[in-house]
């Protein structure tokens, strides 16, 4: 199946150091799986050949002003990690995209991310529409959380859903198989980055 690049754009989640670079506070629970997919390095190179293509390159960082004064006062569940872990605030070397992903002239940030799912709390919908978006390609952090919710998002929302299964990490490789096996087939087309690479127009 042929992806037309004009109407697709590939939105990378939270590639910020904290997950991506050793130092950061939520990097080595994911390590394992980044390293067992080799999946920054699959994802600059998907990047690069996509934004070559005239697919549009959309980041979607979390931050939060110190404080966290953007959520409840009594987080919990994932959320209460992030604040635990001080994580994910602006304007530290923790939220900064990795240099690797760094956007360059024509990338869209999408701003005002402050939950899982990216299309909640952001104008990412308006975007893509007035760009005439109709195919949605997601990677990044985490698998069976902030990626799964957008991804179900943009199946609500009419989009054909693309999720880059080798560009996606968990906090345990259990939690990413099964997502990937169970859970992405429901709503995405899972497929790896040199399938993606391969059908790209």
């Amino acid at each position: 199946m042929a992806i037309d690049p004009s109407t697709t754009a590939l939105v990378l989640i939270e590639y910020q150091n904290e997950f991506t670079s050793p130092g950061g506070v939520l990097h080595d629970a994911v390590a394992g799986v980044m390293d067992s997919t080799g999946m920054l390095d699959k994802t600059k190179d998907v990047v690069e050949a996509a934004r070559a293509k005239g697919v549009a390159i959309m980041h979607a960082p979390i931050t939060f002003a110190p404080g966290y004064n953007e959520i409840t006062k009594h987080p919990y569940g994932i959320l209460k990690g992030v604040v635990d872990g001080n994580a994910f605030v602006k304007g530290t070397w923790g939220a900064a995209i990795v240099d690797d992903l760094t956007p360059v002239a024509g990338d869209i940030v999408i701003e005002g991310k402050r939950g899982l799912d990216t299309f909640a709390s952001t104008n990412l919908d308006f975007i893509l529409r007035s760009k005439g978006i109709t195919t949605l390609v997601l990677g990044g952090f985490l698998t069976n959380c902030c990626v799964e919710s957008t991804m179900r998002s943009g199946y609500e929302n009419g989009y054909q859903v693309i999720t880059l299964s080798d560009c996606v990490a968990g906090t345990s490789q259990e939690e990413h198989d099964n997502a990937i096996t169970y859970d992405y087939p429901m709503f995405s087309r899972p497929v790896t980055a040199k399938e993606f690479l391969d059908e790209l127009g």
